[in-house]
């Protein structure tokens, strides 16, 4: 078998990528790699993740319901099975996306209050939630939880747990805290669709600059002036900075398009931005 190089970090192909830091059968199967190369991937592997054993990801909506169209979360599952294949314990929140903000909006020009439009918008992540445990199969817990009472159970299985609204006045993303906090995690990714914190929204401001590292209070004071509505959740909220900086939670915010980003943030790759308690 002849040797086939190494693929780079930026690939545009997730399988390649995938295969090379974590299926080690595919390996020995698909390349010829020298002892230093085999050594530098488990160093990755053994040293750099196993320090790390449960995981908080927040999946955001917008990415894996862009539109009403049919969308293919198997990517992303495959990214979430193979977390746990080595080792670690991922726990998830899917974000309500697309089909959640038409809803919320459609209630709201019909005179619904923002209480209304949360419970709204909870029940519609709630069903990606459970769409998604169908993308996951076997290796997920068969429920949505919907209460802390429900959660404990869905922890207490030992299997991938899929959570999506919890209750009114709180996005997906600090749902996603509370559940990194529950859980004990030592990281907590949440991916986006933009490559990390900001100054401004990138999206209208060309000036707007990456912070690589930023403090919960300095994110705090940015958030402040911000009104938050229910669907109108772009990044973080005052919820998920007070639960992250209390229970001092290394989170990462990435660019969640190609999921294995995901995988690049818990290797330590320097990717998006780091938000420290």
């Amino acid at each position: 078998m002849s040797s086939v190089p190494l693929p780079s970090l930026d690939s545009s192909s997730s399988t390649n990528f995938f295969n090379l830091y974590i299926s080690t059968e595919d390996l020995f199967s698909n390349i010829v790699l020298s002892s230093f190369q085999l050594s530098f991937i488990y160093l990755l592997l053994y040293l750099f993740l196993v320090e790390i054993l449960n995981i908080t990801i927040k999946l955001s909506g917008h990415i894996l319901f862009p539109s009403f169209d049919l969308s293919d979360l198997r990517p992303y599952a495959e990214v979430i099975k193979k977390i746990k294949s080595i080792g670690h314990m991922p726990y998830v929140v899917v974000g309500g996306g697309v089909p959640a903000r038409y809803y919320i909006n459609l209630a709201r020009a019909h005179g619904a209050d923002e209480s209304t439009c949360d419970y709204i918008g909870i029940s519609i992540a709630n069903i990606n939630a459970r769409i998604f445990i169908n993308a996951l199969g076997d290796e997920a817990c068969q429920f949505v939880p919907t209460n802390f009472k429900e959660l404990d159970e869905a922890i207490s299985t030992g299997k991938i747990v899929v959570m999506g609204g919890l209750q009114p006045g709180q996005s997906t993303t600090a749902v996603s805290s509370v559940l990194a906090e529950r859980t004990n995690s030592k990281l907590f990714i949440i991916t986006t669709n933009i490559d990390g914190v900001y100054t401004a929204d990138p999206k209208k401001d060309p000036n707007a600059k990456k912070y690589d590292t930023i403090n919960v209070d300095e994110l705090m004071k940015i958030l402040e002036s911000q009104g938050i509505k229910a669907g109108e959740y772009d990044l973080l909220d005052p919820i998920a900075l007070k639960i992250i900086k209390r229970s001092k939670i290394i989170t990462k915010v990435i660019n969640g398009k190609d999921p294995i980003n995901i995988l690049k943030a818990i290797v330590g790759e320097k990717i998006g931005t780091t938000i420290l308690p």
